[in-house]
């Protein structure tokens, strides 16, 4: 029986001892975690007498990174909804002008083309504009405007592509810097410095590493796909146009083209 009261005893200072330890420890692994995602929006430095403070230039590194990556998926979420088949080539207004045509309502489709603010529209309606200096100026007014239209699409994609080439550069400005405070540390402490030192540079380093491939790696991959979408939607708008424009070519030199007729009955 002592034996047993023994066991019983011990077994209630283990419990007893892991019950106050447990909250403890859930303490200080709360402290750390809350430390640690601290870092991820602070830059903080220790001085050799062990006090923390904030460091003002890593700090402002960091949070201009994390305004240039709110900045970029604002505009990748633009140029994404911008850039769909519906802004550039809309099945319903391709279909809708095909049926003008093969009825003959040639009036009806100049007034759609005019009202419509799709890529697909915009240069066909500039392209029937030409209807009166003739058929080749249809064609070259066409290739023309589609030309124009399209590289001021790509030129706004230029935006992604300029935060995705500048942003890790000022991520190795805030590397580079936070490896000056580190080796400032160094000398500071005559070459034996507290790890504690230099943990403060280090961390203003590898987090601004990251702030500068959080904003560069979207904005790349966006820029990418958007272009190559931008590119692909274009061109077969473009030659959408072309065979829809074949309507208006002259068959004969006897017969009047009928874009012209149309401008002539208004």
């Amino acid at each position: 029986m002592t034996n047993i009261h023994w066991r019983l005893h011990f077994s209630l200072l283990v419990v007893a001892s892991l019950a106050i330890a447990a909250p403890a420890s859930a303490q200080d692994t709360a402290a750390s975690a809350s430390s640690f995602a601290e870092q991820f929006f602070i830059s903080r430095q220790t001085n050799t007498s062990g006090e923390k403070s904030v460091e003002v230039l890593g700090s402002l590194i960091i949070w201009f990174l994390m305004l240039l990556s709110v900045v970029s998926m604002g505009l990748i979420g633009t140029m994404a909804l911008n850039s769909t088949r519906k802004t550039i080539l809309p099945p319903e207004a391709v279909d809708e002008v095909r049926r003008l045509l093969a009825a003959g309502e040639y009036r009806q489709v100049m007034d759609l083309a005019g009202r419509d603010r799709s890529y697909f529209s915009q240069i066909l309606s500039r392209a029937i504009g030409e209807a009166s200096h003739g058929f080749s100026a249809v064609v070259h007014t066409l290739e023309q405007v589609s030309d124009e239209l399209a590289n001021r699409r790509l030129r706004r994609l230029e935006y992604l592509n300029v935060l995705g080439q500048v942003s890790p550069m000022i991520g190795l400005f805030g590397t580079v810097y936070g490896m000056i405070l580190a080796f400032g540390a160094i000398v500071a402490a005559g070459g034996n410095a507290d790890p504690s030192l230099l943990a403060g540079g280090i961390s203003t380093a590898l987090t601004t590493t990251f702030w500068g491939l959080v904003v560069a790696i979207p904005a790349l991959a966006a820029y990418g796909i958007i272009r190559n979408q931008v590119d692909e939607l274009t061109t077969e708008a473009t030659l959408v146009a072309q065979e829809l424009l074949n309507h208006f070519r002259p068959k004969s030199s006897s017969k009047k083209n009928p874009a012209l007729k149309a401008r002539d009955h208004d």
